[in-house]
């Protein structure tokens, strides 16, 4: 067994497993730059090391000592550091363009990796969380999972390859995730085809530590608790009515279809306090998520991490400083925790037409591109 410590991230080779630990757990394991290079290198160096058949990543949480059993699980990452995001952008930092680039190239890596990668999303598992686990070929979900694309709430999209696994949920499921932001939990994660198998939060620790003793079809198939089909099953059914309600409003063209939907719906407890929460979203970027989850339906993942890419440089340049939308959300929720975002515009109805397109024209051509070689 061989360790590699640094400051966020614990790297271990274990028999034939490549284990990476998340370890900022009092900012919830939130992304920074140097944890994005920390955990590529990684895999890039195991994915052409031949004792390494399978790699796992999981997150730590506050309670007790770094390394320590009762420090490990309990979350996993509640994004990128949007704090940095909010310092770089008025700093014009090239740092913050540096990031995205890498961190969208390791979300395409993780999705395309040749060996088996488990991601074990216990807690907190948001943003940046999801884009360092969607393309894992098995998703572990518990009791504590709380899963949510909440971007818009910053006055931004639902990026990380956002686009291209919220859009393949069933029906018009993607569309309510990346408008509303809404958390949710294992069993509706399974039935959006966002996670794979769900297990006891206390059973994590073991399942863990077996990993690298065998190979990854018969921890698979001998550690690896699910809950019972008829469970399953029951979820399944309370999904498919809550589906039909969502695919009712967001099914429909435009951001203010949804909205006028939501709100004549005055007896629908959930379609009131659904349309107060969009209310409450940037009204602008609604209309490019909405975009963004639509075009993402007929792409592949490089297409569409690039279109991710070029909407992110628009968030931060196309109305740059104070003036962009997300540096606003970030302040209003991260910075100066006042919640009164100023977005501009300031109602969903004064978004004219058009207005989203720009986010869509890319700054550079074809072959300039920063994510070209994906």
């Amino acid at each position: 067994m061989t360790t590699h410590t640094s400051t966020d991230i614990l790297l271990e080779q274990r028999g034939n497993a490549g284990l990476i630990t998340l370890n900022r757990p009092k900012a919830l394991n939130a992304l920074s730059l140097q944890m994005v290079r920390d955990i590529a290198q990684a895999l890039t160096a195991w994915r052409d090391d031949p004792t390494i058949e399978l790699v796992a990543i999981r997150g730590t949480n506050k309670v007790g000592k770094p390394g320590t059993p009762e420090a490990l699980f309990g979350g996993f990452c509640a994004g990128g550091d949007i704090r940095f995001f909010h310092t770089a952008a008025l700093a014009s930092d090239t740092a913050l363009d540096d990031f995205f680039t890498e961190e969208y190239a390791l979300n395409h890596l993780i999705h395309n990796y040749p060996k088996p990668y488990i991601a074990f999303m216990d807690g907190v598992v948001m943003g940046g969380g999801m884009g360092l686990s969607q393309g894992a070929k098995t998703r572990i979900v518990t009791e504590h999972t709380k899963m949510a694309m909440p971007e818009t709430n910053i006055g931004l999209f639902p990026d990380v390859g956002g686009g291209y696994f919220l859009s393949r949920c069933p029906g018009h499921v993607g569309e309510y995730l990346a408008l509303t932001g809404e958390v949710i939990g294992a069993d509706e994660a399974i039935d959006y085809g966002l996670a794979d198998v769900k297990v006891d939060a206390a059973s994590l620790p073991a399942l863990w530590d077996k990993l690298g003793h065998t190979s990854f079809d018969a921890w698979l198939a001998t550690d690896l608790g699910a809950s019972s089909i008829d469970e399953q099953a029951s979820e399944a059914q309370k999904q498919a009515q809550k589906q039909a309600q969502i695919d009712a409003h967001f099914g429909l063209l435009r951001v203010k279809h949804i909205i006028d939907s939501l709100e004549k719906a005055k007896d629908d407890i959930w379609a009131k306090k659904t349309a107060l929460v969009l209310r409450k979203r940037s009204p602008l970027m609604l209309h490019v998520t909405l975009e963004q989850i639509r075009k993402a339906r007929g792409m592949g993942l490089a297409d569409d991490l690039r279109m991710e890419r070029d909407m992110v440089h628009h968030c931060f340049y196309l109305r740059p400083g104070t003036a962009s939308e997300t540096v606003e959300g970030i302040r209003a929720l991260a910075v100066d925790k006042d919640y009164s975002p100023q977005w501009s515009p300031a109602r969903i109805e004064d978004v004219k037409p058009g207005m989203a397109d720009a986010f869509f024209v890319s700054p550079w051509a074809a072959d300039e591109h920063p994510l070209r070689h994906l």
